[in-house]
C-alpha cells in the first residue's frame, strides 16, 4: 500500500520569508516536531544533488536518513527523498502567494515495505498529525519572528 500525503497551511508572511525559512534544511528541528538534528552531507548551500541527514523520533523510534535534493525551484518547490530504511519517501513543498501570505504544501509519498507496509494506514493517519503539527508550528514559528 502506498502513502500520500498532502497538507497545507496560510501563513501570514511573504512566500520569500516562508520559502528561505522551511527550504532551509538546517531549520528543520525549529519546525518538524519529530526532527531532533540535521547534518549536512554536501557542502551547503542547498542545490540539486545535495545530500542532508536527519534524525527524527516517530512512533517511538529513533530514525536516521538522509535525504537527496531532486528538484529546486526557488521560492517555488523543494522535492527530496530517501531510499533508506522500511520507508522510502519524497517529501514535497510548494509555496505560493496567497493574499499578503503564504500558502504551503507539504507532500510525502512513499511505498513502505516489510512490516512498515502492513502498518501503512497506521503510519499514514499518524503522519498526517504530525505534518498538521509540523506546519501549525513552522506558522507560528514565522508569525511570531
Amino acid at each position: 500500500m502506498s502513502v500520500d500525503i498532502l497538507t497545507e497551511i496560510r501563513i501570514a508572511r511573504p512566500r520569500a520569508d516562508v520559502a528561505a525559512f522551511a527550504g532551509d534544511p538546517s531549520r528543520a528541528p525549529d519546525w518538524y516536531v519529530n526532527i531532533t538534528s540535521v547534518e549536512w552531507q554536501t557542502d551547503p548551500p542547498l542545490a540539486v544533488g545535495s545530500r542532508v541527514a536527519f534524525v527524527a523520533h516517530f512512533l517511538g523510534k529513533r530514525l536516521a536518513y538522509t535525504y537527496a535534493i531532486r528538484e529546486l525551484v526557488p521560492g517555488e518547490r523543494l522535492v527530496m527523498s530517501t531510499s533508506e530504511g522500511p520507508f522510502p519517501m519524497e517529501t514535497t513543498y510548494t509555496w505560493a502567494d496567497d493574499g499578503a501570505g503564504t500558502r504551503m504544501t507539504l507532500r510525502n509519498t512513499g511505498n513502505p515495505t516489510g512490516f512498515a507496509a502492513w502498518t501503512a494506514p497506521l503510519m499514514s493517519v499518524m503522519m498526517r498529525r504530525a505534518n498538521d503539527a509540523d506546519l501549525a508550528k513552522l506558522k507560528s514559528v514565522l508569525e511570531a519572528g
